[in-house]
């Protein structure tokens, strides 16, 4: 199983190593200890957090386009016969991939594994949310 320390853990989450460790005390997220006392994060539990508190980001709080490469927490494996659906949280995005289920077996790939999602596309739309300062200009 797949284990995160505090400080990766804050970092998927975009938030800071304080946060988790207080969201552990206040027992939003499960955090335990290893043998020599470190806080760590089941990736299970992480993927479980990450689903039950996902936000849906309205448009007018993008500011500039994403990288091509997302690296997050597995947070949905679902088979369908040949093919499977892979969803990734990373940081404030969702990524959703079809892939097939002999490259989900070949990766190994579960429920709280921390994994990269690469973006290739020939065709990527940008868009930019109108400001107070834009409004009046024409485009």
């Amino acid at each position: 199983m797949t284990t995160f320390r505090v400080g990766q853990a804050a970092e998927l989450l975009a938030v800071s190593a304080d946060t988790v460790r207080r969201w552990g005390d206040e027992g939003l997220l499960i955090v335990t200890r290893t043998a020599a006392g470190h806080r760590q994060v089941e990736g299970r539990d992480l993927a479980r957090f990450l689903e039950e508190h996902a936000t849906t980001y309205a448009a007018d709080v993008t500011v500039k386009s994403a990288r091509n490469s997302f690296t997050g927490v597995v947070t949905r494996v679902q088979r369908e016969g040949l093919v499977a659906v892979v969803e990734i949280h990373a940081g404030h995005h969702r990524v959703v991939s079809l892939m097939t289920s002999e490259a989900i077996d070949e990766l190994a790939l579960e429920v709280g594994d921390l994994a990269v999602a690469v973006v290739k596309s020939t065709n990527v739309i940008v868009e930019k949310p109108r400001t107070e300062r834009s409004q009046g200009r024409s485009v």
